[in-house]
């Protein structure tokens, strides 16, 4: 049985961290893009997220 050496982008422990900070950044930029097409400022904004 032969193994495969994958590559990691970072490292074994930082590729994960590294998709976790990028998914979440982008959940909330979506989020506060949707928000602000419905004509929410920002600091009402944040009770929506606390609330999720």
């Amino acid at each position: 049985m032969t193994t495969v050496n994958v590559p990691f982008l970072i490292s074994r422990v930082g590729d994960p961290i590294f998709a976790a900070f990028i998914g979440s950044t982008a959940a909330f930029l979506r989020i506060r893009r949707e928000e602000h097409d419905r004509g929410l400022p920002l600091n009402q904004l944040w009770p929506t997220l606390r609330s999720t």
